[in-house]
């Protein structure tokens, strides 16, 4: 069955983190950090609606400059969450250019910005036309670990130790529609963005027993059908997938727990990878996992498949020795579930 979005690494293992997230059937991407994005191209980008960025190292976060410059002078909320500090960062990447003319700007670009805290969340409003300048107060809003909750997904996010607070991010369906497209060909229809609005009446909780109105084709034209019927005819409901993405922590017991239960039952975790386990030492001073500890958190949180990312240049040439050892401690502990 094919899932609704497809996550897929921005860049190679030796390369700046981050996942690109884009949706089927949709003109819409998320993206959870911001590092060297050159790879994704200009129409992908202008997909993204939501950015998720773990901190603001370098390497997960230059790519903010690329991401502006493309949204300027067109018409766009963009949200971006981030740990504590992130409004600064913020605000301190849009005060190294000058604004003096985006007065003139005919379409809207909105940024809003979050910061994440254990309890709560704060965010602040820019609009371009106001040449950035926060536009309102600050919202304190109280909430759990859930950044983003739509009717089909949630995004939620833990804090982690990487010396700084550093977030991990995990995506949800809340279940997922599989379209069986001969059924609904053999009902005289076409595949088109009527298929969008029949997921979201499901995951409104529409009443199965009322009217679902289907528009279709160059001609427009239109077919009613009662929507539990139809469901049954075309589709598979199936349990929603859920990611995790996990960058840049010190292996230390809060951190462990929080991850492990964070990532718990992900059908895929996608978790950093700096150092060989025999470089341990390394590791805890600079604050990353080993291959072995990536491993083994995968295998204890039960996720069905990790991807491994983050390697740390020197062991450019035996990439081999990383993906070795995180697979021996997956199967380890996998095993003991």
């Amino acid at each position: 069955m094919r899932p609704s979005f497809h996550p897929r690494l921005i860049n190679g293992p030796f390369d700046d983190p981050g996942i690109f997230i884009p949706f089927l059937f949709e003109k819409r991407a998320l993206i959870f950090d911001l590092g060297d994005i050159n790879s994704l191209s200009t129409r992908d980008i202008l997909k993204i609606s939501h950015i998720f960025v773990t901190h603001t190292h370098m390497d997960h976060f230059v790519g903010f400059d690329r991401m502006l410059r493309l949204f300027l002078g067109r018409e766009k909320n963009l949200y971006m969450y981030g740990p504590e500090g992130f409004i600064k960062n913020i605000e301190g990447k849009l005060a190294g250019y000058s604004w003096n003319l985006v007065g003139n700007f005919k379409n809207r670009l909105s940024l809003n910005i979050t910061e994440v805290y254990p309890d709560h969340l704060i965010s602040r409003q820019y609009l371009c036309q106001n040449k950035f300048i926060p536009i309102q107060e600050d919202i304190k809003e109280h909430v759990n670990s859930i950044l983003l909750n739509e009717p089909a997904l949630s995004v939620s996010a833990v804090i982690l130790d990487h010396s700084i607070p550093c977030l991990g991010f995990s995506i949800k369906e809340r279940f997922h529609v599989n379209i069986i497209k001969d059924r609904v060909i053999a009902l005289g229809l076409e595949i088109g963005p009527w298929l969008k609005e029949f997921k979201q009446a499901l995951f409104n909780y529409q009443d199965p027993d009322s009217n679902f109105k289907i528009t279709y084709g160059k001609d427009n034209k239109g077919k009613t059908f009662i929507l539990g019927d139809l469901l049954k005819q075309i589709a598979l409901i199936t349990p929603g997938q859920k990611v995790t993405y996990i960058a840049d922590v010190v292996y230390s017991k809060s951190n462990k727990e929080k991850i492990i239960e964070f990532a718990k039952n992900s059908d895929h975790l996608f978790i950093e990878a700096a150092f060989l386990e025999n470089d341990r030492d390394m590791a805890k001073k600079k604050y990353h996992l080993t291959a072995r500890q990536a491993g083994g958190l995968a295998g204890k949180s039960n996720s069905k498949q990790y991807s491994l990312f983050h390697f740390s240049p020197r062991y450019t040439g035996k990439e081999y020795l990383l993906i070795e050892e995180a697979r021996t401690a997956f199967e380890k502990y996998k095993s003991d579930i």
